[in-house]
């Protein structure tokens, strides 16, 4: 019997177990079983997907794309087959959420208390962290990503987009004067970040044209909320997000410097998920909540 389902449930399990051992384990299968059907798809295909060595196993180039292609296929069909279905129940069970901790703070943690009323069947575990989590390796249903998105396993919903803005603490301006174009910036303190990500250059727009300018400074921080804080100690001047610090902007405990010289650049705000996950209940229950009670500062 033709049970080509079967066979490439099993060829995902392998890949995500990473042994023919572990995957008929978690498919309560024999692994003499799990290599019959990974060779049946392989001849149906007519390529290799696993390259197999003693001690592990490894994708090949085809099996790398034939496995993100089946992962977004598969999580299409379980998506319209939930929403044919209907919802059966309120959604349940344990929702891990991954976000930056400026993120975090500033937009997620003021919403979630409506959230948790809304669906007392879900436990959230929040972790903020500003380094990059993989989904699966650290066991999270949904991760918030700002910037460019890289991981192409994934499904991304945006959530909005947020303009970078030069800001400074009024206390610092005080002592150390205003500046009036970037070249004021070489007699400042600008605060940088250490993560590997960062640049050690800021974009202004200076006729009609966008340059990066290096900027110097005495202090890194290994977060966004760590260069804010120091912002607000009056540290120096920082380049931040605007939903970071809109709030901060807004009860004038920072100001934004330069505005005249910013070239409108910013950062997509996105939700990623595992498309297989997309018809789990909380999962989509937290997609849609973010829709409608996300408010980003413009």
């Amino acid at each position: 019997m033709d049970n080509r389902f079967g066979d490439i449930e099993t060829f995902l399990t392998v890949a995500s177990e990473g042994s023919f051992a572990a995957a008929a384990k978690s498919l309560r299968l024999t692994p003499s079983a799990v290599s019959r059907s990974i060779a049946r798809l392989e001849q149906r295909l007519g390529v290799t997907l696993l390259r197999r060595a003693t001690r592990a196993l490894a994708l090949t180039r085809e099996g790398v794309d034939y496995r993100d292609r089946m992962v977004v296929l598969i999580g299409d069909m379980l998506a319209v087959e939930a929403g044919l279905a209907g919802e059966r129940g309120a959604p349940r069970g344990l929702l891990r959420i991954n976000a930056s901790p400026s993120f975090g703070m500033e937009c997620l943690i003021p919403i979630l208390p409506r959230f948790r009323e809304e669906y007392p069947e879900v436990t959230v575990d929040l972790t903020l962290l500003d380094e990059i989590v993989d989904l699966v390796d650290d066991r999270a249903d949904i991760a918030i990503r700002i910037g460019p998105l890289r991981d192409t396993r994934l499904r991304a919903k945006k959530l909005g987009h947020s303009r970078m803005v030069l800001v400074a603490s009024p206390d610092y301006l005080a002592r150390r004067g205003t500046p009036k174009t970037p070249d004021d910036l070489d007699q400042h303190d600008c605060l940088r970040f250490s993560f590997r990500r960062s640049v050690d250059g800021w974009p202004f727009r200076v006729g009609k044209r966008v340059v990066q300018r290096p900027v110097q400074g005495s202090f890194f921080g290994n977060s966004g909320e760590v260069v804010r804080r120091m912002a607000l100690a009056g540290g120096g001047i920082a380049r931040h997000g605007h939903f970071h610090v809109a709030r901060d902007l807004a009860e004038g405990r920072l100001v934004e410097i330069l505005p005249d010289y910013n070239p409108g650049h910013g950062e997509d705000i996105h939700a990623l998920y595992a498309a297989e996950d997309r018809a789990a209940a909380r999962i989509r229950a937290f997609l849609d909540f973010l829709d409608e009670a996300l408010v980003m500062p413009g």
